[in-house]
């Protein structure tokens, strides 16, 4: 079954009570028992819900995975994978990743006694030099936030074979549609299903995906243990969200490439980080992984002055200035002081994340619309 067909049935059943075509919302959190422990599957509602069942099986399936587990947020999931490890252990991360990410590593979990190393994983080598036997995981997101560097799944995968250590990559950016990490030897795939995959800006909710038994078992566990779920109602609102995310991809795509181009050749543009640019670093692995290269777009001004950068995400009118992507509208962003300002001004600047660096979410509207106001707020 092809990915925009799989958007829209897999997954998903007619009612079999009413015959609805769209799954009901069951906003109950418990469910009458014949006798004990004689139930239709269903106990209580941070155990198993049928409409969040239903989401899991949906994900699930886009990322041709056995398993899903839905929570109450992206970070919640990360949460919930990093609870798998053990004191002592060590985690192997990019140094260019979502703010929130570092935060939850470093100041959450690394008290608890587990070791993170970030490094530049532009280069497979690098990651292999730092592999010791307390590695346990490597924390992958390509494309990443947000320089848009690729990272080679295969190349990382092969490192850590026969290691025990967990391949983990964060596929929000790609998208099931773009990128299927699994097929490419990842054990674990993880979704900030706030983004694309609910894709309309009005859901708070993220995802765990594995064809791993053992894995998935302690996945189940820990959503249940920890009691990170995501509500009916949300989980309504992406299964519908999850139907158009093929057309909308594509849209995202034709839109973000046209965007990138003009970029490229303005005059007030230093660098557009695009992976769609065959001068990309890793341009040929985005190739061969990805169907195609998003609508992730950074951009760095010349002269790389703060004011500058602040002056335009102010300028814009199409474009609104907000946290968050991956939604139908456009948004900008200056990371360094919103997604990023947690990760300190040393380390992000490392990564690529300097004063004058734009972040775009390029949504849906007409690219007609959308150039000219980027040209608006460019001009002097």
């Amino acid at each position: 079954m092809k990915i925009g067909t799989k958007a829209i049935h897999a997954g998903v059943h007619p009612d079999e009570a009413t015959g609805a075509i769209m799954t009901p919302i069951y906003q109950t959190s418990t469910y009458v028992q014949d006798g004990v422990g004689n139930h239709k599957g269903y106990e209580y509602s941070r155990t198993q819900n049928p409409t969040r069942h239903a989401l899991e099986k949906s994900i699930a399936a886009l990322e041709n995975a056995k398993h899903g587990a839905c929570f109450g947020s992206g970070l919640a999931a990360i949460d919930c994978l990093i609870k798998m490890l053990n004191p002592g252990d060590e985690v192997i991360s990019t140094n260019d990743l979502y703010g929130g990410s570092y935060r939850i590593f470093k100041t959450i979990f690394e008290k608890y006694g587990i070791v993170f190393h970030f490094v530049d994983m532009l280069k497979v080598q690098n990651v292999e030099e730092m592999i010791n036997s307390k590695t346990k995981m490597i924390w992958i997101e390509t494309p990443t936030n947000p320089m848009m560097n690729i990272i080679d799944i295969k190349g990382m995968v092969s490192i850590a074979k026969g290691k025990d250590i967990m391949v983990c990559v964060d596929n929000t950016f790609a998208t099931p549609y773009l990128q299927n990490p699994l097929d490419l030897g990842a054990d674990v795939v993880m979704h900030s299903v706030t983004k694309y995959l609910g894709g309309h800006s009005d859901v708070v909710m993220g995802a765990l995906v594995t064809s791993d038994e053992e894995i998935a078992s302690e996945m189940y566990r820990i959503q249940n243990s920890s009691g990170g779920v995501t509500a009916p109602m949300d989980s309504f609102l992406v299964l519908r969200g999850i139907k158009t995310l093929h057309v909308r991809i594509q849209r995202h795509c034709e839109n973000g490439e046209r965007i990138a181009k003009f970029l490229e050749n303005h005059s007030r543009v230093d660098k557009v980080y695009w992976p769609g640019f065959e001068s990309h670093t890793n341009h040929e692995v985005a190739k061969n992984q990805m169907r195609g290269f998003g609508g992730m777009i950074s951009f760095t001004l010349k002269g790389n002055r703060l004011e500058d950068a602040l002056e335009i995400v102010k300028k814009v009118e199409l474009f609104s200035l907000a946290e968050s992507l991956g939604g139908v509208e456009s948004l900008i962003g200056h990371p360094a002081t919103m997604t990023h300002a947690s990760i300190p001004k040393n380390v992000r600047e490392q990564s690529g994340v300097v004063d004058s660096l734009i972040r775009l979410s390029v949504g849906i509207e007409d690219a007609e619309d959308l150039l000219e106001d980027l040209d608006q707020a460019l001009s002097d």
